[in-house]
C-alpha cells in the first residue's frame, strides 16, 4: 500500500509539473515542461549522491579507518541481503544519519559525529538498519527523483510568473498568477507526503533488518532530542535535503503535520513498540 501510494503521489506530481507547463504556455509549454523534468531527473540520476555527499563534506570510512562503524554497516547489508554500500561520516554534532545513491549497487550511508558520540552500539544498528532499509526499498532514488522535480517545477513556476500564460485579460493574469503561486505550494505538500510515507516504511524494514524495533524507537528519540537542540548549518542552507534525514535536521518542524517532511517521532516510536508487542522479537544481538 506505501508503494502504491507513493507511486501515485509521484504520477500527481508529473501531472502538475505538465499541467503548470501547459497553462504558462500551451501545448509548447508542456513539451518544454517534459523536457525540463526529464533532464533534471537524468542529472540527478547519476550526480545527486555525490552532490549531497559533497554539500555535507562527508567523509569516506573503511574497515581500516572506523572498523567498528564499517564492520555493523557490513553485517546489516548482509542480513538485508544488500551489496556493501559506500560508509561516510560528517563532522556535524547534529546527531543524524541519511542515505543516498540510485540503486543498491551504488548505494552511501552517511552518519554525522553527533549521533556515534551518543548512540549505543545497539541504536547504532537500529538506524543504520533504517538507512538500509531505504536502499533495500529504492527510497533513494524515489526521494531524488521528487526533489528534482519539485524544484524543477519551481523554476518552471518563476519563469511563468514574468513569461507565460493569457495576458490578454485580467481573468488570465490572475489565473496565472494563482497557478504559479499555487503549484509550487501543491508540489511540496506532494514531496512532504512521499517522505513521510517512506519514513514509516523505512522504520519497519529496518527493524527487521536488525531484528529489534526497540532499538531504533530508543535511537530515535536521542536523535530528536539532539536535533531539536543542535543547528545543522548545511541543512538550514539547503532545507530541500531535508526529507534525505532519518530525523528532521531543521529548527521549528518536528510536528506531524501537511508541512513537516518527516512524521513525528512520537508517532514513530509508538508504531515500533506496537510492532514489538506484536513480533515479541528480542533481535539476534540479544
Amino acid at each position: 500500500m506505501g508503494m502504491l501510494r507513493t507511486s501515485l503521489l509521484l504520477a500527481g506530481l508529473t501531472g502538475l509539473f505538465l499541467a503548470l507547463g501547459w497553462m504558462i504556455g500551451g501545448q509548447t509549454g508542456m513539451l518544454i515542461a517534459l523536457v525540463i523534468a526529464l533532464g533534471t531527473n537524468i542529472f540527478a540520476y547519476w550526480n545527486s549522491d555525490q552532490m549531497v555527499l559533497r554539500m555535507y563534506n562527508a567523509q569516506e570510512i573503511d574497515a581500516r579507518s572506523a572498523p567498528e562503524l564499517y564492520g555493523l554497516v557490513e553485517q546489516l547489508a548482509g542480513r538485508a541481503q544488500l551489496p556493501m554500500p559506500r560508509v561516510y561520516i560528517i563532522d556535524q554534532p547534529q546527531p543524524n544519519a541519511f542515505a543516498t545513491g540510485r540503486d543498491p549497487q551504488h548505494a552511501a550511508v552517511a552518519v554525522t559525529t553527533g549521533l556515534m558520540r551518543i548512540l549505543s552500539h545497539q541504536e547504532l544498528a537500529g538506524v543504520l538498519a533504517h538507512e538500509l532499509a531505504h536502499v533495500r526499498n529504492r527510497d533513494t532514488l524515489i526521494m531524488t527523483v521528487t526533489a528534482t522535480l519539485a524544484g524543477a517545477l519551481g523554476m518552471l513556476a518563476n519563469f511563468g510568473l514574468f513569461f507565460g500564460g493569457n495576458r490578454d485579460s485580467q481573468t488570465g493574469i490572475v489565473t496565472n498568477i494563482l497557478a504559479v503561486i499555487l503549484a509550487p505550494m501543491a508540489a511540496m505538500l506532494v514531496q512532504f507526503a512521499i517522505s513521510r510515507t517512506r519514513e514509516y516504511a523505512a522504520d519497519r524494514a529496518g527493524a527487521e533488518i536488525c531484528g529489534h524495533p526497540l532499538w531504533l524507537a530508543s535511537a530515535l528519540q536521542k536523535l530528536e532530542q539532539g536535533a531539536r537542540r543542535i543547528s545543522n548549518d548545511a541543512a538550514e542552507t539547503n532545507p530541500a535535503t531535508a526529507h534525505l534525514f532519518i530525523v528532521n535536521p531543521l529548527h521549528g518542524r518536528s510536528f506531524d503535520n501537511l508541512f513537516s517532511t518527516h512524521p513525528s517521532t512520537e508517532n514513530r516510536v509508538r508504531a515500533l513498540r506496537e510492532l514489538a508487542g506484536r513480533t515479541g522479537t528480542v533481535g539476534p544481538w540479544g
